[in-house]
């Protein structure tokens, strides 16, 4: 079998598995987020924290129950590794210094997890596991908990109720993440990925040297790394360390569950809302453009662009031969197309333009299927710009699921997709203008790439990195932990507002005008909408680097 006919099975059988899974694992989503039984457990977390579960919340409440709690996640995070050196299984590591405990600590509960550290000779196991891990679970838990807000503002009238926060978050953790991530450890764990509390064995080489393997609680960490599309990893290489990814069909499974809560969340949008073929729409539009976007990397990678892949056949540089060229770049397609950032092989080494497909993923808004709960919403906010622009086209009053689509809500959505660019633009010019540029380890364009996609990262939550690029320092640490704080919490901001700008409205009868949301015609529409805002914005900043080192 061939390198490109094996990825092509790789990747049918990637989608066969997703297409079985939507329909049952949505619904099972769809009964934890709406049912209102509470286990003993849920009850008595509520009772320790004080929290009335019959009790709902309007959008600002929501907003500042989601805002206190990430503050106080954040606090406890920095505090963790400042003193972790007095800790239980700290492995003897120092400290982490101030702003790399910032960095890490905002990183974490934004759900970025971008790492600036090597994790295996930074963190020790209680921070690892109690801190980081913990957070894994948790900053997923809250961008879905957003996305059925803003859902419940689509499905309900008349009210200004957008559910519990802390209902929805501790119903999410313990119901959707907790029970999946458990088997999809045993699973790695089956694998061989490595599991235990070892600080470490010593070996000797085949050259007759001594080297310490690094142990720890590998699979538990990556399972949520991926299933709640973090991306943070145990060993500084991330899923490329045969300890987090043993072989192809553990590749085959990660990936899978990165995709598995994004790509079945639209079927809980269309149940909430009581049109199933609504959720099919929106799942459409990530399957055109997630297919587009894991076709093209592979052709770009498998093209072997450039005069060395071409001398040898494959652009093998900076890949596993574990996974060859085409499961590597269907895993950096999934990342970035997602809010995970975890790599298998390192993007900075790929093909100029395979690596700016890496990019265009991330500037997409990673909508296709985007992070947990975070791609839902984003897409949501993108069929309302769509709905509007039609509206505009045939002059009327634009609708979407019964709601108009008012001066005040595409205010709200507008100022979504402009934080995002503004932090992009904003913070690769600083940068420059500010010399620390400096660390990227090329000039010229491919610099440019490097410096570019730091801040795509960091300012759509995704925490992957072009590899040629020194960040560990105090300038880079705030910086970057700026644009995620800033890139996470402002557009959810204006997401919530739009859920409780909607929730108020009453309902508004279809008429012969209304467009139809869950026709191809409206599918096609909203892909082009999202393709259209993306090369509106960056193009010129992309024509600078990866295109003007491929062309």
């Amino acid at each position: 079998m061939t390198m490109t006919t094996a990825g092509v099975v790789f990747v049918l059988t990637l989608v066969a598995a997703l297409v079985a899974v939507y329909k049952p694992f949505g619904d099972y989503m769809f009964r934890a987020v709406s049912g209102t039984k509470q286990s003993r457990v849920e009850r008595g977390i509520f009772r320790l924290v004080g929290v009335n579960p019959a009790a709902e919340q309007t959008w600002g409440v929501y907003a500042r129950s989601v805002l206190a709690f990430s503050a106080v996640s954040i606090l406890f995070l920095y505090l963790f590794q400042r003193v972790q050196n007095h800790l239980w299984l700290s492995l003897g590591f120092d400290p982490v210094v101030p702003h790399g405990a910032w960095n890490t600590a905002v990183s974490f509960v934004t759900n970025t997890n971008w790492q600036s550290y090597s994790g295996e000779s930074t963190m020790g196991h209680l921070v690892q596991m109690a801190g980081l891990a913990v957070q894994n679970f948790v900053s997923a838990a809250v961008g879905i908990a957003v996305a059925v807000a803003l859902v419940r503002g689509f499905a309900r009238s008349r009210t200004g109720q957008l559910g519990n926060f802390w209902v929805d978050l501790t119903r999410i953790t313990l119901r959707i993440l907790l029970p999946i991530a458990v088997l999809g450890a045993i699973a790695l764990m089956i694998g061989g990925a490595v599991q235990n509390l070892s600080a470490g064995t010593d070996v000797s080489t085949l050259t007759g040297g001594t080297q310490t393997i690094t142990g720890g609680p590998v699979a538990s960490q990556e399972v949520i790394k991926e299933l709640g599309t973090n991306g943070g990893g145990f060993y500084n290489v991330n899923s490329a360390h045969p300890f987090e990814n043993p072989t192809t069909w553990t590749n085959w499974l990660e990936i899978f569950l990165i995709f598995l809560i994004p790509f079945s969340l639209p079927r809980v949008f269309g149940r909430m809302v009581g049109q199933n073929r609504q959720g099919y729409a929106i799942a459409a539009v990530m399957g055109i453009l997630a297919f587009l976007s894991v076709a093209t990397t592979n052709i770009f990678e498998l093209a072997g662009h450039g005069t060395v892949p071409q001398a040898v056949g494959a652009a093998m540089e900076g890949k596993e031969v574990r996974f060859d060229v085409s499961n590597s770049a269907t895993f950096a397609a999934a990342t970035t197309l997602t809010s995970t950032g975890a790599v298998n092989s390192f993007h900075d080494s790929f093909t100029s333009l395979g690596g700016m497909m890496t990019m265009v993923n991330m500037m997409l808004g990673e909508v296709a299927p985007g992070g947990t709960g975070s791609g839902l919403y984003g897409l949501l906010i993108l069929a309302v710009i769509t709905v509007f622009v039609a509206g505009l086209m045939v002059g009327r009053t634009p609708e979407y699921l019964g709601k108009k689509i008012g001066s005040r809500e595409i205010k709200f959505a507008s100022l979504y997709f402009l934080i995002t660019p503004i932090l992009v633009l904003v913070g690769t010019a600083t940068a420059f203008a500010t010399g620390n540029n400096s660390t990227a380890l090329n000039v010229g364009p491919h610099g440019l790439s490097e410096v570019l996609y730091a801040f795509t990262s960091a300012s759509n939550n995704n925490g992957s990195a072009f590899g040629g690029i020194t960040v560990n320092t105090t300038w880079w640490d705030t910086a970057l932990g700026l644009c995620m704080l800033l890139g996470r919490f402002l557009p959810l901001i204006f997401v919530l507002a739009l859920a409780g700008s909607l929730a108020r409205q009453a309902p508004t009868p279809a008429s012969e005008g209304t467009l139809p949301t869950h026709r191809p015609l409206f599918i096609g529409m909203v892909v082009g909408v999202t393709v259209v805002l993306v090369a509106l914005t960056f193009l010129p900043a992309l024509a600078l680097g990866p295109l003007a080192e491929g062309l």
